[in-house]
């Protein structure tokens, strides 16, 4: 992958995940979270890892964040009221942020291998979607029945708390 097609969709992922916390209105900000998985999906694919960059798009922006903007808008959330932030809050924020990216350029700095520009993930075998299916559905199987069970109870969660009371 070119250089300035890693920075170009690394910082829209960025970006747009910055905009999924700092929206206020709900809708937007699951927008936001799918730009940020398109971004994500961009980058599998200059890995040479085209499986996982399709899987990317397919579950997480398609699937996932149709679910939840159908929460969303069943719940009919309004946007977020401002609230005054506090001094003391902001400065507490910001030393912790500054003190994360200082510990990110200093383990950077460290590192010998993060100069070296990073091998493709797989070889583009055809049997790979084979291959990963076959692992996921015999070691993983039970990880994919619960996180089905869990999404139909956050379903079913959403229908019985979006209920209007009878008067």
């Amino acid at each position: 992958m070119s250089p300035i097609l890693f920075w170009i969709f690394a910082t829209l992922m960025l970006g747009f995940g910055i905009a999924t916390i700092a929206n206020r209105n709900p809708v937007a900000s699951a927008l936001s979270l799918v730009v940020s998985f398109l971004g994500l999906a961009a980058l599998f694919f200059g890995l040479n890892a085209e499986f996982i960059g399709v899987i990317q798009i397919l579950v997480y922006a398609g699937a996932v964040m149709v679910l939840f903007l159908f929460i969303i808008m069943l719940l009919d959330l309004k946007a977020e009221q401002r609230r005054q932030v506090s001094l003391p809050v902001l400065l507490g924020g910001a030393a912790v942020v500054g003190l994360f990216v200082t510990q990110i350029v200093l383990v950077i700095r460290c590192y010998p291998a993060g100069n070296k520009p990073f091998p493709p993930l797989s070889l583009g075998r055809p049997e790979d979607a084979v291959n990963i299916g076959n692992m996921l559905f015999s070691h993983y199987n039970l990880p994919f029945q619960v996180i089905g069970v869990l999404i139909l109870v956050a379903s079913i969660g959403v229908v019985v708390l979006s209920q209007r009371e009878l008067k």
